[in-house]
């Protein structure tokens, strides 16, 4: 009689896995962040194709977030905090993510270039190419400095908002591109802190799993002090208003003395609950929205 272990039965597929596919939650801040690129640029946009070029960087976010968990499927299955995702968990064939991945890429850029313009597509479609490739297969798994030179996927949005607004790239939508490049470090760095011991078991590179802690609260205070002034450069060379510029300031203030808790916490390994850190990465969401949203206001108060 053969002893041999009965094959698991894979679960079923429905919407609701392809939805967890593309990354929703991080998709509703690229979204904003595009959207507020569309709002913040100084031409009027026809709503149509504005709501168009929304579409299309959430379809090119959730492709390329698609393509991601194809590649890392392996390595979010030894991770708590992704085991359960659909891949991992047996409910998907991983050609299927491949396959949803790809469509949904390929139907952004299309879509963007007949819509809003080439300039818009091709940088839209660089970005799917530098999260699915530049930091997903080459960076994340071979150096710990993955997170800053691929914190670049995650700030295009806005720049690729504004472009497909203005035909054009200027400072501004620049500006924009730096501050989430520098805004990323400190928020991922602060949620790495406490899901070390995921990133260490999958044997991804993240910087408190090779540099440590103190070096890791280190450098997230550097970033921090760094992000204050490019937050306040859209004020500070007459690109924005004062109501923009007094929200930068505020927040900036505020992301700076949560860094400096956390570089100061001496003892945050010995605290279960890194209180420090989880404070800080939960208000380095907030101070993204709460940012882009007051430039957009401070665009509608100068008319």
């Amino acid at each position: 009689m053969s002893t041999a272990p009965a094959q698991p039965i894979p679960l079923p597929t429905d919407w609701r896995d392809f939805l967890s596919l593309t990354k929703p939650r991080v998709m509703s801040l690229v979204i904003f962040t595009g959207l507020c690129g569309l709002l913040a640029a100084p031409v009027p946009v026809d709503p149509i194709l504005g709501f168009t070029a929304i579409l299309c960087i959430a379809l090119g976010a959730g492709g390329s977030a698609a393509l991601n968990q194809w590649w890392e499927a392996d390595l979010d299955a030894k991770m708590k905090r992704t085991a359960s995702r659909p891949l991992p968990a047996g409910r998907m064939e991983r050609s299927s993510a491949r396959d949803f991945g790809v469509v949904l890429s390929v139907l952004s850029v299309l879509i963007m270039g007949l819509a809003s313009g080439w300039l818009a597509a091709a940088l839209l479609a660089f970005s799917i190419f530098y999260y699915a490739v530049i930091y997903t297969v080459w960076l994340k798994p071979r150096t710990p400095q993955n997170i800053v030179i691929g914190g670049g996927a995650g700030a295009f949005p806005p720049m690729i908002g504004w472009i497909a607004a203005t035909g054009e790239i200027t400072l501004m939508p620049v500006l924009l591109f730096a501050i989430i490049f520098f805004w990323t470090p400190p928020h991922f760095w602060a949620l790495a802190l406490f899901v070390e011991t995921d990133y260490a078991a999958a044997g991804i590179p993240m910087m408190p799993v090779v540099a440590g802690h103190k070096s890791t609260r280190r450098q997230i205070l550097v970033y921090a002090v760094l992000l204050l002034p490019i937050a306040l450069a859209p004020f500070l060379l007459g690109l924005a208003g004062w109501f923009y510029g007094g929200s930068a300031l505020l927040l900036g203030a505020m992301f700076l003395l949560l860094s400096l808790k956390v570089a100061t916490f001496r003892n945050a390994q010995n605290d279960a609950d890194m209180r420090a850190e989880r404070r800080l990465f939960a208000f380095s969401v907030l101070y993204l929205f709460a940012l882009f949203a007051a430039l957009v206001a401070d665009r509608f108060i100068a008319g």
